[in-house]
């Protein structure tokens, strides 16, 4: 079976699409997925993933995943609960919507760069919510 780390992220990379490959469709994932080929569709996970996009991958569709390494290309709007990785040589045309975003010198971004909002902790939400009861 392939399950490897990807060295780079520590992430545990069960399914590969590998260089000269393409997927024509939606894809749904739930731990790691490594593109180095094109991906035709939309990309989602459940559950806490990785997407990591090589230099040589190339995505044509949304991305809804908690965590995203970009190197390559995708032309579609970008949605990361948690975290967005942008390397030297990432080309995203369309929006990103982060939790946390690294941008590398060369890394280009044609879309608008979004903050999601912080989650309020437990306590937090009780406190709040007793405040507007009173």
């Amino acid at each position: 079976m392939f399950n490897q780390k990807d060295t780079s992220t520590g992430a545990e990379i069960d399914t590969l699409i590998g260089p000269g490959s393409t997927v024509k469709g939606d894809i749904r994932f739930a731990a790691g997925l490594h593109v180095d080929g094109v991906v035709d569709g939309s990309i989602l996970a459940d559950g806490p993933a990785v997407l990591i996009v090589s230099d040589q991958g190339r995505v044509e569709g949304r991305i809804e995943v908690p965590n995203v390494v970009i190197d390559g290309q995708v032309e579609g709007d970008v949605v990361a609960s948690d975290r967005v990785e942008l390397r030297a040589n990432a080309k995203v045309q369309g929006n990103i919507e982060y939790g946390s975003i690294q941008m590398a010198f060369g890394a280009q971004v044609n879309g608008k760069l979004t903050t999601r909002p912080a989650k309020a902790a437990p306590a937090a939400a009780k406190s709040e919510a007793k405040k507007s009861n009173a």
